[in-house]
């Protein structure tokens, strides 16, 4: 034989045996495919009883607030999820504690590590894009959703349907949100009283200034402080009105700072003013909301904002360093420049913004979907949000609990009412009827004594309701956004405390040098991604 029919032998023996080993390598392939389907199919939960034959782990995540001696992921509450849902359906449910200040870096070294809840979520839709952007998230099917939640998808498919959506996916799914909110601004009436004055008068920011500059002379105190990071919706006030829909989307955004328009630049020379002259805490960029509130807990400062519930401890607390202390709520008019209007940030008709981690299984999705659907069961969802009858509270003759402001027993509320637990279907309990829900959750957000501030807040909410607005939604990732929002966030504080701290005379030439540096760092590519988003009309 000669040596070219030898070689042309062997290649064809050659050939045939890769054949065969890659038939085999796709036999195998095919039937580790069929076997994870196999397995996948087998561990349904049983139409019968609806548990999985097989454990399955759910890792859901939970904000820890650092409230002191609550364990958020070990108490009365979670045992009871485990025991009532989780032993129920063979779902061993696990709580996976997420830093409310810290909560997108949280996310990110549990996603980086491969240990990230089965469940990613934020409040805000940019942030929640960016989890997709970085293929952090699945896609879901609406129908089985409805399959396994029945009840959480009647609630909630009109929204899911209009917002899931993104690039052609369905992405994300959320709480139910109705309109109604408990933050609520603080003040000492009893400074503002001290200095011949009326909380009521506090109807500019002007006049509000004028107060600050009485209670330094008076030697009160300052208004209260903290560090701008994370949430930037800080110059609502200072915003021209009416509003230009295309400004709005292109500038107002939580997820990074807007340092180059007006009305930042108004709120910059504000705070610039108030720092120089003593009138807000000479610390305050050392302040998160818990030293914020120690700073007014302590009497060296007069305001404080936080969420307000029936067992808030602020006012009890401050009483104790100062008896003589008096509440009230701060008008929303007291940080309106003269011939602006109380504007600010509207809720999304959707509560938070969930998404599936990319690397649940289908049988730890269909846990998720099933948890959802027995946390949106009315007896689950009003015993997480109220806890024991007869312990926690009692029923009026309308069926709404009373809290019992004294009970310190084994179910015990966390201090927002548990509501990093029930969140994940609604933002706010319901009673039928918006006058019962309105009811029932003054009494969720009154301390006992204090039921005229929640009256105050809600007044003070309808007075303005007007001009409180949504953000725009983009429906497409902002890519950019996603690469520079950490160096930006970084750089923002930086450049605005030395601003502010600053000398007041250098004000203009630290405020344009800042602007450049912030748009070659990024924002000006985020700012031309946003417009081309804008023209082509990819945001609500």
């Amino acid at each position: 034989m000669n040596k070219t029919k030898s070689l042309i032998i062997f290649m064809a023996v050659f050939i045939l045996l890769c054949v065969l080993s890659a038939c085999s390598n796709n036999t195998m392939e095919s039937n580790d495919d069929q076997k994870e389907q196999s397995e996948t199919a087998d561990n349904l939960p049983s139409e019968e009883d609806g548990k999985f034959p097989e454990t399955v782990n759910l890792d859901i995540p939970v904000y820890d607030r650092a409230f002191e001696g609550w364990n958020v992921s070990d108490n009365y509450y979670t045992r009871w999820i485990k025991k009532e849902f989780g032993e129920k359906h063979n779902i061993n449910v696990n709580f996976v504690p997420i830093s409310r200040s810290e909560e997108v870096t949280d996310f990110q070294q549990l996603l980086a590590a491969g240990k990230a809840p089965d469940i990613i979520y934020h409040y805000d839709m940019p942030q929640a894009l960016g989890y997709y952007g970085e293929g952090a998230l699945q896609s879901i099917d609406f129908e089985e959703i409805a399959e396994y939640a029945p009840t959480y998808w009647e609630n909630t498919s009109e929204t899911i349907e209009q917002y899931s959506v993104v690039e052609g996916q369905n992405i994300f799914f959320f709480a139910e949100r109705p309109d109604i909110s408990n933050y609520v601004s603080i003040i000492r009436k009893d400074w503002v009283e001290a200095v011949g004055m009326k909380v009521e008068d506090l109807t500019s920011l002007e006049k509000y200034n004028e107060m600050l500059e009485k209670w330094k002379e008076a030697g009160l105190g300052t208004a209260g402080g903290s560090l701008t990071k994370d949430i930037y919706n800080y110059n609502y006030a200072f915003r021209d009105w009416p509003i230009d829909p295309e400004h709005r989307a292109l500038y107002s955004d939580l997820a990074v700072a807007d340092l180059t328009t007006p009305a930042t630049e108004r709120w910059l020379r504000n705070l610039q003013y108030q720092y120089h002259n003593g009138l807000i805490d000479q610390e305050f960029y050392l302040r998160d909301a818990n030293s914020g509130k120690a700073e007014f807990v302590a009497g060296r400062t007069g305001t404080h904002g936080e969420y307000i519930a029936s067992n808030t401890d602020i006012f009890e607390a401050t009483l104790k360093n100062n008896p003589d202390a008096e509440f009230a709520v701060i008008p929303p008019y007291a940080g309106i420049p003269e011939g602006g209007v109380p504007q600010g940030r509207a809720n999304w008709p959707f509560g938070i913004i969930m998404g599936i981690n990319q690397a649940s299984s289908d049988a730890e999705r269909i846990a998720v979907w099933m948890y959802l659907e027995w946390m949106s069961q009315p007896e689950n969802l009003f015993f997480l949000q109220n806890g024991v009858e007869g312990e926690n509270y009692t029923l009026d003759s309308e069926g709404i609990p009373v809290r019992n402001a004294d009970f310190n027993g084994e179910s015990v509320l966390s201090m927002n009412n548990n509501k990093d637990y029930w969140s994940l279907v609604t933002e706010a309990a319901q009673f039928g009827s918006e006058e019962l829900t309105l009811k029932a959750n003054k009494g969720f957000w009154s301390p006992p004594g204090y039921e005229y501030i929640v009256d105050d807040m809600i007044k003070y909410q309808e007075e303005v309701k007007e001009y409180v607005t949504p953000d725009a939604l983009f429906t497409v990732v902002i890519e950019s956004l996603n690469e520079y929002k950490a160096d930006l966030n970084s750089l923002f504080q930086e450049l605005y405390l030395d601003i502010v701290l600053g000398p007041e005379d250098e004000f203009d030439e630290k405020y344009e040098a800042a602007k450049e540096q912030y748009l070659e760092t990024g924002y000006q590519e985020i700012l031309d991604e946003k417009q081309k988003a804008i023209d082509e009309g990819q945001y609500r």
